[in-house]
């Protein structure tokens, strides 16, 4: 069951990002909406089910909002094309749906909340494959945008992700905030330089896919578990802390270059001030990191000694989890033109 659920999923995120059409566009929104919902809430715990409701609900507004706005586009220019989005208020009703599928502040509510009722692999699908879609929508209408507005979106969720993050102990709920954190970077960016918005989600998909492939393996959802994990798979825990210190953004990491090239690219669009603004307020985000990698180099006791050296994952998990983890900190030798 869990391979047709997959493959519609697969099926649902190619349909949208390779379709001209927006009635295809949101039939492939619609798919992927109706093919993860099994995959929250297969654990049948109220939590699960809880989450799958609200995830349903919102993904079902956000649609309709992309529905309703390319039909208003249609209605007053005849155009049905993804990249002939030209009516103002189309483009400001899909901003919306775009920030309620992604999850941008003032939309970000539903994620953090949807995720601490996921299952870890399932967490790892809804923070980066399902942001594939209305990324792509994202970038396709990107030049008809109102740049004020997703300026405004980009700092409110830099701020908010990082802010919001910090008293958090449920390592599910850091990561959605995290997640929130670094869509405002890409929103910050998406008007003047699409391409760019692209790099950083690959790189945040490959450092997330990283980071949740450990915690899965290691069976780690709380702060408190991941201060023990050390005994149990001490490899692991060392590549987790540099993966983590790559998506926190320090440089010489992988993870400082989408950081260094946004803001290079809006100090040339004239905009030093927000490039700033977001920097600064990607500091906040920079200290739940840096609590996350301080809880890996821990080294209390664990509550039983028979913990000791279960460094016993699948060799095909441990070998993704070691590539994804040194392309996560490798240090590119590419440096802004």
């Amino acid at each position: 069951a869990n391979l047709i659920f997959i493959i519609s999923l697969a099926m649902g995120t190619t349909i949208t990002i390779s379709s001209n059409h927006w009635v295809l566009a949101w039939t492939g929104l619609e798919i992927n909406t109706l093919a993860i919902l099994p995959l929250i809430s297969k654990s049948h715990h109220p939590r699960a089910i809880e989450a799958a409701t609200k995830y349903f609900l919102t993904q079902a507004a956000a649609s309709a909002l992309v529905l309703f706005s390319s039909m208003t586009n249609a209605w007053q220019t005849g155009q049905w094309d993804i990249t002939q989005l030209t009516h103002p208020t189309s483009c400001l009703i899909l901003t919306a749906a775009i920030a309620m599928k992604l999850g941008l502040v003032p939309f970000h509510f539903w994620f953090p909340e949807v995720l601490q009722g996921s299952p870890l692999t399932t967490g790892l699908l809804l923070s980066t494959i399902m942001k594939l879609p209305p990324i792509a929508l994202l970038y396709m209408t990107s030049p008809s945008l109102n740049p004020t507005l997703l300026t405004t979106l980009a700092i409110l969720s830099t701020a908010l992700g990082g802010w919001m993050g910090l008293n958090q102990t449920q390592i599910r709920k850091i990561l959605a905030f995290s997640s929130i954190s670094h869509l405002g970077w890409m929103t910050a960016v998406v008007i003047y330089n699409p391409k760019l918005t692209l790099l950083n989600f690959y790189l945040y998909v490959v450092m997330t896919v990283a980071v949740f492939l450990a915690l899965n393996t290691m069976k780690v959802l709380k702060l408190s578990t991941l201060m023990t994990a050390w005994t149990k798979t001490p490899s692991l825990n060392a590549m987790l802390l540099l993966t983590l210190l790559s998506l926190a953004g320090l440089p010489p990491l992988t993870g400082f270059m989408p950081k260094w090239l946004i803001i290079q690219e809006l100090t040339k669009q004239d905009m030093a001030s927000t490039a700033t603004l977001i920097a600064l307020l990607s500091l906040l985000s920079l200290f739940f990191y840096l609590r996350l990698a301080y809880c890996t180099t821990i080294t209390l006791p664990p509550h039983t000694t028979n913990h000791m050296k279960q460094w016993r994952t699948g060799k095909p998990t441990s070998i993704m989890i070691a590539i994804l983890t040194t392309v996560s900190v490798m240090l590119l030798p590419i440096a802004p033109m």
